[in-house]
């Protein structure tokens, strides 16, 4: 739909009937990506260990209580045909992408991390290649691995040619440029509800978004002052003077929704809608008193207000608070943070059905 470059990951390795390699294949015969492990799984399911990077043919465990520290080992012998094996299954495929690469597989050279990843960023650019990573997010298990291929692999802000719609010229495309020094396009993609108010994350496609400026909300036609302009490091913040193209980061005090577009005063043009998927999961839940039912819906209103793929709504035949969302995991998420940060005693089950005569 966007044409956004992408990697694919492979969540709860660690889960009973786990197979990886089915799930490539389904990518390539369901939703016709060219898909390409990048890693191998160390055991499966209960005896999930780790992943060997097929890139730099290492074992990579991940000790501790959250899987935080990274050790790198030789491969295990049982594995070691396999991953030969694999590996040149991904060499192969990347070569497509690169004269050097191929030329080093002629010539039977010695064949360096740098030069697979370069051929495998070209094809990931060009969306005629998914890399394919896998590990458990819920165990923090060889999510490391995955950000870095997120480094080497994805777009930097000059690869991809952004563009919104002109609204003073019946809507018509226009390219948006990474110049810090043209009129502000940028885009709100995320809301936060903290102690300081309302947190709206920003990803500033073009211009200088400063403390101080006049920026306007697209939707509404408002005029807004920017205050406070922080960018975030996973949930510290760092206070700036200014998001320039090409940044992300976090204003405060600004009121709008998901999706919004800013500009500068003058420049009327939005970023397109974003599209949201329904829902695939729901759930009941349940609260054991009246002050977790209050706590319960405070949550519930900022969830649904931060995360448009979040949905809750009471059934009006059985009286249920239902909880929706994109799969099991999202929901277990959203449930826990009812739980620590709002002090909700609820539980969860399937909904109930109402029977009509």
């Amino acid at each position: 739909r966007y044409k956004v470059p992408s990697i694919a990951f492979i969540n709860k390795c660690d889960r009973s009937g786990a197979n990886p390699f089915r799930v490539i294949n389904q990518l390539k015969s369901k939703l016709g990506h060219n898909a390409v492990a990048m890693q191998i799984p160390i055991g499966l399911e209960n005896e999930a260990e780790g992943v060997v990077d097929l890139v730099s043919m290492k074992a990579l465990y991940f000790d501790g209580d959250n899987g935080e520290i990274v050790r790198e080992a030789e491969i295990p012998p049982n594995l070691l045909e396999d991953a030969r094996t694999k590996r040149e299954e991904l060499i192969d495929a990347a070569s497509v992408f690169s004269d050097e690469l191929t030329e080093a597989i002629l010539n039977e050279s010695e064949i360096s991390s740098e030069l697979i990843y370069s051929a495998m960023r070209i094809g990931t650019l060009q969306r005629k290649i998914t890399p394919v990573y896998m590990g458990s997010a819920y165990k923090n298990k060889a999510i490391q691995p995955m950000l870095d291929g997120v480094s080497y692999l994805l777009p930097c802000p000059s690869d991809v040619e952004n563009v919104a719609m002109d609204m003073d010229n019946n809507e018509e495309l226009i390219v948006l440029e990474n110049d810090p020094e043209k009129p502000i396009v940028a885009l709100a993609f995320k809301l936060e509800d903290g102690k300081y108010g309302q947190l709206t994350y920003v990803r500033v496609y073009q211009g200088t978004v400063a403390k101080g400026s006049i920026i306007v909300n697209i939707r509404n036609g408002k005029k807004v002052k920017v205050g406070r302009v922080v960018r975030m490091h996973a949930d510290q913040m760092e206070d700036v003077e200014y998001l320039k193209s090409g940044y992300i980061g976090a204003l405060f005090g600004i009121e709008c929704s998901s999706g919004d577009t800013f500009t500068s005063p003058g420049t009327n043009v939005t970023m397109i809608s974003m599209y949201v998927p329904k829902p695939v999961i729901s759930a009941a839940i349940t609260t054991k008193d009246n002050k977790s039912q209050m706590a319960m819906a405070k949550a519930l209103n900022r969830f649904c207000k931060e995360d448009p793929t979040f949905k809750s709504f009471v059934d009006p035949e059985t009286n249920e608070t239902i909880i929706e969302g994109m799969g099991e995991l999202h929901l277990d998420i959203y449930v826990e943070r009812m739980r620590r940060e709002y002090g909700a005693d609820v539980t969860t089950g399937n909904p109930r059905v109402a029977y009509r005569e």
